[in-house]
């Protein structure tokens, strides 16, 4: 008798185990990184994909498709957003050419998302929705409905973000209804690049940098029953509170941007990019004071582009072209 309960505390203490491992916030598996293209000097797409394996990065978000990049990725198991431009799915025949020529070949690819637009603005705003349903029906069409579809949008269609309770969208992002209605109806997340680097840099004023990384020793932010901490939470809020105005309670957000960068600029160092990049991957799993739900998040980016603007636009990344790292982070 001695040994049969010996070994039933012991199943009971797996199956403790295995429950709050289960409820524990597995942020790891909610971290991908952007990459980007624009440097003259960066590695091959296939070094580049095992430098993600290497990292345990379990996401990337690519910008368009890109043939060596999805051609690399066979087999990996690597999550993948894939960005489409407007024009390549402006009508039902270009979206179902887009779709032939760019997804079907790639079975063994791991697509979760195509991103139709990418901070789309100006008169385009109109377009967003109709190359959506275009991208949705081709997918749909080509037995690829698994794959979701969205929009990727800035932080700047919030027009109210405080407190983030009071979120709404601007009234230049009026367009914003009809798209967050169709994500609704099609059970798909809206994707968001969220920046507390420029609310932070361009009110330095006002904004702490404790707050912008997630260092703030306690509650900088009371909304009703919700303390925010810091920033990324109450923009991430404010956006779920501007869905939920539009009829948007159930859309969900995956972060498609985020990152901090560590030269160029107010508050770029590599050790405030660190700071921001460490505590983002370690929080996001948590999810928000709103939403205790984990937000899937993509880091911008994964290096440093040459070809890019002078200044911080050139220093997002986490490696440099000879894939060193420019500082050290733990994807784990």
């Amino acid at each position: 008798m001695a040994h049969r309960s010996h070994a039933l505390s012991m199943v009971a203490v797996l199956t403790l185990l295995v429950s709050i491992l289960a409820s524990y916030p597995r942020s790891a598996q909610s971290i991908g990184v952007c990459y980007g293209l624009n440097g003259n000097n960066l590695p091959s797409q296939a070094d580049v994909v095992k430098l993600y394996q290497s990292n345990g990065i379990t996401g990337m978000r690519i910008y368009g498709a890109d043939s060596a990049t999805l051609t690399a990725l066979k087999g990996t198991n690597i999550n993948l957003i894939m960005g489409v431009d407007l024009s390549e799915a402006s009508s039902p025949s270009a979206a179902d050419t887009w779709v032939k020529n760019n997804v079907k070949p790639y079975p063994d690819v791991s697509f979760k998302y195509i991103a139709v637009g990418n901070e789309v603005s100006g008169g385009d705003v109109s377009n967003i929705l109709p190359a959506m349903q275009n991208i949705y029906n081709s997918l749909s069409s080509a037995g690829l409905s698994s794959i979701q579809v969205s929009t990727s949008v800035s932080f700047g269609v919030v027009g109210t973000s405080y407190p983030p309770s009071a979120g709404a969208f601007s009234s230049d992002a009026s367009y914003m209804s009809s798209i967050v209605q169709y994500l609704a109806s099609i059970n798909a997340p809206l994707l968001a690049n969220i920046y507390p680097y420029l609310s932070y840099a361009s009110n330095t004023g006002q904004i702490s940098l404790d707050y912008a990384l997630f260092t703030a020793p306690g509650t900088v932010v009371t909304d009703g029953s919700n303390n925010y901490q810091n920033l990324f939470d109450a923009q991430v809020d404010a956006l779920y509170s501007a869905m939920e105005k539009v009829g948007g309670s159930n859309v969900g957000l995956v972060i498609s941007e985020s990152g901090w960068p560590s030269a160029g600029g107010t508050g770029t160092t590599m050790v405030n990019a660190q700071t921001y990049n460490q505590n983002l991957i370690n929080h996001v799993g948590k999810g928000t004071p709103k939403r205790s739900t984990a937000l899937e998040t993509y880091i911008f980016a994964m290096f440093n582009e040459n070809e890019k603007s002078a200044g911080i636009e050139q220093n997002w990344g986490l490696f440099n072209p000879d894939q060193s790292p420019v500082y050290s982070i733990t994807f784990n």
